[in-house]
């Protein structure tokens, strides 16, 4: 990676995007007991409830390494959206935690936001390349 990418208005998007994020990873690692039987205490039997607790763990680590430090920003956002969209169902609307909602409905749209900027900037650079090779072809035609 260079030093121009770190400095751009994009990378500083994605690494306070993924900032929520970062900050709960902690926390599911040091008070694995404590998470699980939160998560045990939701309905979901006890071995479960461990196996959830580390594929949330791995979807967080995941996803925000490859969102802050790689290219791969569609893989990073999805990974973080099987993440977050059931985790907001199960955990905060019953009972009803509005903030909370509200939180992850936000970071919900920065996510979607995220994935569809990637599709617009792949789409752009195989118009241009495709521009490219159209005028490239038109110069060799005329010689």
């Amino acid at each position: 990676m260079n030093f121009k990418r770190f400095c751009s208005l994009n990378f500083l998007a994605k690494l306070l995007l993924s900032a929520i994020f970062v900050n709960a990873i902690p926390s599911k690692i040091t008070n694995f007991g404590s998470q699980a039987q939160y998560i045990t205490s939701r309905g979901f039997p006890e071995p479960l409830s461990n196996l959830l607790l580390i594929a949330a763990t791995g979807l967080l680590i995941s996803g925000s390494i490859l969102l802050i430090f790689s290219n791969k920003t569609k893989l990073a956002c999805s990974l973080l959206l099987i993440f977050l969209v059931p985790t907001t169902i199960i955990f905060h609307l019953v009972p009803l935690q509005f903030m909370a909602i509200a939180r992850n409905l936000s970071l919900i749209g920065g996510l979607l936001i995220a994935i569809d900027k990637t599709n617009f900037n792949s789409f752009n650079q195989d118009t241009k390349q495709e521009s490219n090779e159209i005028e490239y072809s038109d110069l060799n035609e005329d010689n």
